[in-house]
C-alpha cells in the first residue's frame, strides 16, 4: 500500500474525479507533435505547437480530472485549462540520445520540481525508457537517477509520476511479433522493479503488458498470444505492483485502447485510470495546420470530446479507485 502525505493526498485529490479515477489527458509531446506537422508538408514553430497545446487544454479539459503538459511550450496551455482539472508537468527532455547506448535519461535543464510547483504543478511526470535486460551499469544509472528524482518530488511534497516506456536493447521494432514475445516480461518486471519504497514513485504510468495487434481475436495478422494468456499477463500486471497504475495510449486509436481497457478489466486488472495522449486529439492537428483555429475548435468540440467522453464513459466501468491502494499520514511521519 502507499502512504501519502496529507500535501500529496490533497494533489492526488486534483488530479482526479471524486471516486479516485484518473482520466487525464495528455500533451506533453514536443518532438512527436512537430513531426506530425511536418507531415502536413509544414515547418512548425514554437506558437503552432504552443497555441494547439492551448486549444486541446481549453476545449478538453472541461471534461477530464487532469491536463499533462510541459512547460517548453505548454505552460499557455495550463493557464486556460478548466478550473477543475488538475496539471501535471513534465520533467525529461523529449526523446533521448541515440549515439550513446542505454537511453540514458535527462532532466529539462531549466527546471526543478520547485520550479515546476511554482508554475502550479500538482505533480511531477518523468518518462523513462528501461530494458529490465540491459547491463546492469546502465540500469544502476537509472535506479539511482529515479531515487534522486523520488527525493526531489518527496522534498516539495508533490506526487511523482513516473512512466515507464519498455524497450529491447536487441530489437529496434518495438512493433514487431519479435517485441511482442517478450512485451509482457519487459513492462511487468520493470514495474516490480520501479515500485521498490526507495524511489518514491507515487503512480505508474504504463504501457499496457501485450500488444494487443498480436491477442487473438484482435490484429489481423500473426498471434503471440490467446486470448487467455494475454489476461493472465494482465492480471500478472496488477499483481507486479502496490502502487496506483494507469495506461498510457501509446499512439493507438481510440477504439482499440477502450477496447484494451475493458479487456484489462475482464482480466482482472485493478488499473486506477489512464493518462491518454495522441488517441484523443491527434486527428485535430490535420485541421489546425491546414485550416486554422476556428477548423481545430471545431474538430475538439466534437470527435475530440467525443473521444474523451467516451473514454470517460469505459473509464467508469472498468477502472479501479487509487483510494483502496493508498494510506495517508501527517507529512511528519513520512520524513
Amino acid at each position: 500500500m502507499l502512504t501519502l502525505t496529507t500535501g500529496k493526498k490533497a494533489a492526488m485529490d486534483r488530479l482526479s474525479t471524486k471516486d479516485g479515477i484518473i482520466s487525464a489527458l495528455a500533451i506533453d509531446q514536443r518532438g512527436a507533435l512537430k513531426k506530425m506537422m511536418k507531415a502536413l508538408n509544414v515547418e512548425p514553430t514554437d506558437k503552432h505547437i504552443e497555441h494547439f497545446k492551448e486549444l486541446v487544454s481549453s476545449e478538453l479539459t472541461p471534461y477530464a480530472s487532469s491536463i499533462l503538459l510541459d512547460p517548453e511550450y505548454g505552460l499557455p496551455a495550463a493557464k486556460v485549462r478548466h478550473a477543475d482539472a488538475g496539471l501535471l508537468l513534465a520533467y525529461e527532455k523529449t526523446g533521448y540520445d541515440a549515439t550513446t547506448p542505454g537511453r540514458l535519461p535527462d532532466l529539462l535543464a531549466d527546471w526543478s520540481v520547485l520550479r515546476l510547483k511554482e508554475q502550479g504543478a500538482d505533480a511531477i511526470k518523468f518518462l523513462l525508457y528501461y530494458d529490465v535486460d540491459e547491463d546492469p551499469a546502465i540500469n544502476h544509472q537509472k535506479h539511482v537517477f529515479v531515487e534522486r528524482l523520488g527525493s526531489e518530488c518527496a522534498e516539495e511534497d508533490l506526487p511523482f509520476y513516473l512512466e515507464l516506456v519498455s524497450y529491447d536493447a536487441q530489437i529496434s521494432d518495438a512493433g514487431s511479433f519479435d517485441y511482442a514475445k517478450v512485451k509482457p516480461h519487459k513492462v511487468n518486471d520493470m514495474m516490480k522493479e520501479f515500485s521498490k519504497p526507495q524511489y518514491k514513485v507515487d503512480v505508474l504510468k504504463v504501457e499496457v503488458p501485450v500488444n494487443m495487434n498480436f491477442v487473438e481475436g484482435f490484429g489481423t495478422g500473426e498471434i503471440a498470444y490467446t486470448k487467455e494468456e494475454a489476461a493472465n499477463y494482465f492480471l500478472e500486471q496488477s499483481q507486479a505492483t502496490d502502487l496506483p497504475f494507469i495506461f498510457l495510449s501509446a499512439g493507438v486509436s481510440t477504439e482499440l485502447f477502450q477496447q484494451t481497457l475493458v479487456f484489462a478489466k475482464e482480466a482482472g486488472s485493478t488499473f486506477n485510470g489512464v493518462l491518454c495522449g495522441r488517441a484523443t486529439w491527434k486527428n485535430g492537428v490535420k485541421p489546425f495546420i491546414e485550416s486554422g483555429e476556428a477548423a481545430a475548435r471545431d474538430w475538439l468540440q466534437s470527435e475530440g470530446r467525443e473521444n474523451i467522453e467516451s473514454l470517460n464513459n469505459v473509464l467508469k466501468q472498468t477502472a479501479s479507485s487509487w483510494h483502496d491502494k493508498v494510506q495517508v499520514v501527517e507529512e511528519a511521519a513520512v520524513n
